[in-house]
């Protein structure tokens, strides 16, 4: 039993057990009590003479242990050997010094000065608890105004899947009003299990506060607030928040006083009701169960130490009328985060590949992941750049060919298959170079065939079939060979010779016998 806690009814009780003898042992047995406190209570007694005549009444001995009753002097009677030094240090406590500053300080300051570093701290502490506490506000709000938001480490618990032992935290959702709370174990902390604690947490009050307070954990603060400088949100719970209408409202920097709700009446109210009832074979799916029926059956009909009543009580009868409403279209979480964009046009999440516009290499883009599908923003004005579905695994690739530049989409595009079926649009005789150069063995030749069609792009896919349709009628169809054939223009049959002209047949005016006997008489020829 702690002596400080001995009530003044007990007190009599130890009195009346010393006037009567008993020994230590005894005393200390039936009182539940140490053997050294029966024995500080003797010594004390003696000295004010209350082993013998009249016991005072009840009050009476409860004033007179409150100003004469010291344990710890009458048991260490000893001085401290920084005793002399109390006003020094109280006045460096007023400066803001912490001990171990303080005592560096007096060895610098005083060359004689001896104490040691622990003898500064038990000083230090006995200044402190002369001088009068801080004195605090109690907030109390509006039903639905409210809710204070907290994780606390649970210790194991077995995962379902594997039966492993696995690290656990709690989420509490606590109602400022009305006490009432949700609460789920998870196996982590990530931004996606902490909205997905929200959204179940508001589906199972029916409604939503106006108000949400939290710390400034890192799925939900970026930067928290420093100076003058406003806080930053991260952006999937600042969508969260603007889907359900909520403001975000974090503590100060190391002010966990600020939810002293969740954090008193939830967590460590959860941590001390609540897990000494899991056992070793419970996994997060029984765990979770055994919590849901805890919180209404144990959780929710207790009597508050502050409201003095139910909590699910208070909330039933009034507060779950201020909540807001839920929103009417579905909430689908969404974890944040920026990306750079690679050389390949592909951005990487949780190991797995999504294609953005090939002229946006080297830029950062905005990644929205929700359950189901991946969002890619741009990182300037907030453009909507592609959708693609979550990768149900790490190393999945999803490409758009749009998203690549034209020579690589077609390059990727290509296949044996898709391959084939482009040489049989331009003709018979390319479809059997190509179906040859792709049943080539042991040397794999499908670059080849590629590098054969790419030839209707520089000429035309006419040419090519007659290039191919004369290769293959001389016995070579090889690709140099074929290439030359279109370079040199070979492939285009023979211009047709033009027929020469019949010989020109002569007409005389006159009969041919008056030119024979011209020439042979001598007669004139006109």
């Amino acid at each position: 039993m702690n002596i400080w806690r001995l009530s003044t009814m007990n007190l009599q009780e130890l009195i009346q057990r010393l006037r009567a003898g008993e020994s230590r042992a005894a005393i200390s047995q039936a009182m539940h009590m140490s053997v050294n406190t029966v024995k500080d209570y003797r010594r004390w007694a003696e000295v004010q003479e209350l082993l013998t005549g009249p016991l005072p009444d009840l009050a009476r001995l409860e004033a007179l242990r409150h100003e004469t009753y010291h344990p710890g002097r009458q048991r260490h009677p000893t001085v401290s050997t920084v005793e002399g030094y109390r006003a020094e240090v109280a006045e460096l406590l007023a400066e803001g010094y912490k001990p171990l500053i303080i005592w560096k300080l007096l060895n610098q300051r005083h060359t004689d000065f001896g104490g040691s570093h622990s003898a500064i701290w038990r000083l230090v502490r006995s200044i402190q608890g002369q001088q009068p506490r801080e004195v605090v506000g109690r907030i109390e709000t509006e039903p639905g105004a409210v809710a204070q938001v907290d994780f606390g480490y649970v210790g194991y618990l077995r995962d379902p899947q594997t039966l492993t032992p696995r690290k656990a935290w709690v989420f509490d959702m606590l109602l400022g009003w009305s006490r009432h709370m949700y609460a789920e174990i998870v196996f982590d902390q990530k931004i996606t299990t902490w909205l997905r604690c929200h959204q179940r947490a508001f589906e199972y009050f029916g409604g939503v506060p106006q108000r949400i307070v939290l710390d400034n954990l890192k799925a939900a603060i970026i930067k928290a607030y420093v100076l003058d400088q406003d806080v930053e949100v991260q952006r999937a719970y600042r969508e969260c928040a603007l889907h359900y209408e909520f403001l975000i409202d974090p503590c100060l920097p190391r002010k966990p006083q600020h939810k002293g709700k969740v954090e008193r009446g939830g967590v460590s109210y959860l941590k001390q009701s609540f897990v000494p009832l899991l056992t070793d074979d419970d996994t997060l799916t029984t765990a979770n169960h055994k919590l849901r029926q805890w919180l209404t059956a144990t959780a929710g009909l207790r009597k508050h130490g502050t409201t003095r009543e139910a909590p699910l009580a208070r909330f039933d009868r009034t507060e779950r009328a201020d909540l807001q409403p839920l929103p009417q279209s579905t909430y689908q979480p969404s974890e944040w985060k920026q990306s750079k964009v690679h050389r390949d046009c592909h951005v990487t999440f949780e190991k797995s590949y999504y294609s953005v516009p090939h002229r946006l290499v080297g830029q950062t883009v905005w990644l929205a992941a929700g359950l189901q599908g991946i969002r890619l923003f741009s990182g300037t004005d907030h453009t909507l750049l592609a959708c693609h579905p979550r990768a149900a695994q790490p190393g999945q690739r999803f490409t758009h060919p749009d998203h690549l530049p034209p020579h690589l989409a077609e390059a990727l595009s290509l296949s044996r298959q898709t391959c084939q079926a482009r040489a049989e649009t331009f003709g018979p005789a390319t479809s059997q170079v190509v179906a040859e150069l792709l049943a080539s063995r042991p040397i794999d030749r499908f670059r080849t065939a590629v590098r054969l069609l790419h030839l209707a792009n520089e000429y035309t896919p006419a040419r090519l079939e007659a290039a191919c349709a004369f290769g293959l009628a001389q016995g070579d169809s090889h690709y140099p060979t074929l290439k030359r054939l279109l370079r040199d223009g070979l492939d285009r049959p023979p211009l047709a010779a033009t027929p020469a002209a019949p010989p020109e047949q002569f007409t005389f005016a006159r009969p041919t016998d008056e030119l024979a006997e011209a020439i042979l008489g001598g007669a004139a020829w006109n």
